[in-house]
């Protein structure tokens, strides 16, 4: 029976979740230094491809019965295929920091995408507010940057705002389509069984190095990204979205870029200043006010 509303439950994990992605962010530069950005993001879906159809086995899940989810899983996959490629690509036009900004409108996409797919987790006033509340932390944390704009920066911020669009285009299409039934696993495994097919020549073609300075650091956290991000993490990710309201679920994800700025202060020593506590005072009064019955 689908909830509702959050309980402690999806409360707790989303808070794990989006630190396990916060860390994500500090894992893909560590792993930068050895390869290639696009073609980390497809040796990560591939060894999670990997993961996922293992643990189906070992569950007994069905992962190829008919079931009616083939073309929304397909046109999911692509979705998120889409995504990565937009995120990596326009990272290359304009500053992270910027990026974080467009990339994390995404929320707001989904609930809009929600009145008319999504009718019964139409959201109030106050969830809007609380949702506005959230990115202004955001902004706090990274708004000055959207003043320090390098020449041609609008073409990435365009990218990562298509991105923006390609996230929740995703969460949407799961929810409303035939994956809502499907198990995590299968509907995790479209995901990434498309983007490994896609990841790897988009990278060719764009001419990257691909493994270039292998190293047990690299690859340690290309595994971090590939069996905790791609696999626990969206297996646990999607079964919350195939159980609990998208629209709720998605305030959560404002906390994943401070999750990222406190990680990256704790892990790799960058400084941690006043906004970083403001904007996560402010992110998680925003989410609660989104949530809040």
């Amino acid at each position: 029976m689908h909830k509702t509303e959050l309980d402690r439950l999806a409360i707790g994990l989303m808070v794990v979740l989006c630190s396990i992605w916060g860390l994500q962010q500090v894992a893909i530069k560590l792993a930068s230094a050895g390869i290639s950005p696009v073609w980390q993001a497809g040796l990560r879906s591939i060894g999670a491809t990997a993961i996922v159809v293992v643990w189906a086995l070992l569950r007994g899940v069905k992962l190829f019965e008919r079931d009616r989810s083939l073309a929304p899983g397909l046109l999911a996959g692509a979705l998120f295929a889409g995504e990565f490629a937009m995120i990596f690509l326009g990272l290359q036009h304009t500053s992270a920091s910027r990026g974080v900004i467009f990339l994390y409108t995404a929320p707001f996409f989904v609930a809009l995408g929600a009145v008319w797919l999504l009718p019964q987790e139409h959201m109030r006033r106050r969830q809007w507010m609380g949702m506005a509340l959230a990115f202004v932390g955001v902004l706090a944390l990274f708004g000055e940057n959207l003043f320090a704009a390098t020449e041609g920066a609008w073409v990435g911020d365009l990218m990562l705002l298509g991105a923006a669009l390609l996230w929740a285009a995703t969460t949407l299409t799961v929810k409303a389509s035939a994956l809502a039934r499907a198990s995590a696993e299968k509907t995790l495994l479209y995901q990434l069984g498309v983007s490994a097919l896609v990841l790897p020549p988009l990278s060719l073609a764009m001419g990257e190095p691909g493994v270039f300075a292998p190293t047990p650091m690299v690859w340690a956290n290309l595994f971090f990204q590939a069996a905790i991000v791609a696999g626990v993490s969206y297996l646990a990710w999607f079964w919350l979205v195939r159980e609990y309201p998208a629209t709720r679920l998605s305030s959560f994800s404002f906390l994943t870029p401070v999750m990222g700025v406190l990680a990256g202060g704790l892990i790799l020593g960058e400084p941690l200043t006043p906004a970083v506590y403001a904007a996560l005072f402010l992110v998680g009064s925003g989410i609660w006010v989104a949530n809040r019955s």
